[in-house]
């Protein structure tokens, strides 16, 4: 077994770091790239397509992670994919003032969406190489926290200020300056990290082999896909999402779509500043409650609850196309009902994975296959969002999206579950 790095540097030193940069790559490829598509004037549909393409880096990631455990280092592939999105970064402001500056930008998000999932992976298992289990326990609040602060630092800080910039000088002028700004901060965080990152060496599988490893992950696979039921709960994991994956992605368009055609109308300043305070504020108070409400209930008995919560932003936004409000105070209320739906419900497929799918011989790799299940199920539903809502307008895609919930719903009464535990006497 790998042995904790015990090195004078405290983790507080580089952890929150860490995954601040995790959050920061993950984040401006999938939520900031269609709000600023969207100000571009990109048709929906185009948005839903390509940035759905994206997300399959982070569906795909397993089938290629056990392949980095042959590194003899974590930490130089945490920082050369850390410097590769600062430099990818960098050329977006220039593919941004590109006569063909969609097909450019989509080019160099596909690099940035591959650097950062390949860096999730090497970034998880430096953090399990580094720390004893004591230790991941005690600093998993601070990586939580920091990876949903680079949320905050995206969706509010940044798009408040593109929307200041935009005003000024231009939507194309302004998101060039953004990534400019983005690229120096993630090069300046990467030069850190290059000095506080703990220099573990992976000596446990150093006799790794490529045909080695191979033979492994057709081992996993061919394991994971014959678990009882497995069929059965790879369509309920898809089915959860597929609402989600519509919603998640149509719903800040609508908000940003002028009312003429539809939507509400509102500026990417006010659109960052719901989101970045209200929103992710609702998203973790919903998140730490689901969580402990299907620890009290059992994930079997809560499931049905998860399951409507999960509906609570496809209605919030149906509300919205059909009333149309025009005051802030009332659209930012619905749009933080709308992420504590959505972090209520969404613990529920986390767990069902982990407690349903997961359990067996390979469990960590078989959690990383039904997460990258989920992903895809969010990917399928995402990529085709957009053909649907220009086809049935927002009030009606959103009537849609609710409906969508409904199969996993019927399903839930034919998938296993694990027994729940019996109390510590």
């Amino acid at each position: 077994m790998t042995t904790p790095a015990s090195g004078s540097r405290s983790p507080i030193r580089w952890v929150p770091s860490l995954y601040f940069v995790q959050g920061m790559q993950f984040f401006v490829v999938m939520l900031i790239a269609g709000l600023m598509f969207k100000n571009m004037g990109v048709p929906n549909d185009q948005i839903a397509r390509w940035t759905g393409l994206l997300g399959l880096a982070w569906a795909f990631k397993p089938l290629w992670s056990p392949f980095l455990e042959m590194a003899r280092s974590k930490k130089l592939i945490v920082v050369a994919m850390q410097f590769t999105s600062a430099a990818g970064l960098a050329l977006m402001a220039l593919a941004l003032q590109m006569p063909m500056y969609f097909a450019a930008s989509i080019a160099v998000f596909f690099v940035l969406a591959y650097a950062s999932a390949t860096h999730d992976i090497a970034c998880d298992g430096l953090y399990m190489a580094s720390l004893s289990e004591k230790q991941q326990a005690a600093y998993a609040g601070w990586q939580g926290a920091f990876f949903n602060a680079s949320k905050f630092l995206t969706l509010g800080g940044l798009l408040v200020l593109a929307g200041h910039l935009e005003t000024r000088f231009g939507v194309f002028n302004a998101w060039s300056a953004i990534f400019v700004l983005l690229a120096a901060v993630l090069a300046a965080l990467a030069s850190y990290n290059a000095w506080a990152l703990p220099g573990t060496l992976n000596t446990e599988h150093t006799d790794l082999t490529v045909a080695g490893v191979w033979q492994t992950l057709m081992e996993v696979v061919q394991d994971f896909l014959q678990k009882p039921g497995i069929w059965l709960s790879i369509l309920f994991i898809v089915l959860f999402r597929f609402a989600e994956g519509q919603v998640q992605t149509i719903g800040p368009l609508f908000l940003i779509e002028p009312r003429a055609q539809g939507g509400l109308g509102l500026t990417t300043e006010q659109v960052g500043g719901i989101y970045g305070t209200v929103g992710t504020g609702a998203f973790l108070v919903g998140s730490i409650l689901g969580g402990y409400f299907t620890s009290w209930l059992s994930l079997r008995r809560a499931m049905p609850v998860l399951i409507v919560a999960m509906a609570v932003p496809n209605a919030v936004f149906y509300y919205l196309a059909s009333a149309a409000p025009t005051d802030m105070l009332h659209i930012g209320s619905a749009v933080a009902l709308e992420m504590f739906g959505y972090g209520f419900g969404f613990v529920g497929m986390i767990l069902f994975i982990m407690q349903a799918v997961a359990p067996g011989r390979f469990q960590t790799a078989h959690y990383a296959l039904g997460s990258g299940v989920m992903q895809l199920g969010f990917i399928i539903s995402k990529t085709i969002s957009g053909d649907i809502q220009i086809s049935m307008g927002y009030e009606h895609f959103f009537l849609w999206t609710i409906a969508c919930g409904v199969p996993a719903l019927v399903l839930m009464a034919f998938v296993k579950f694990p027994a729940p535990q019996a109390a510590a006497p």
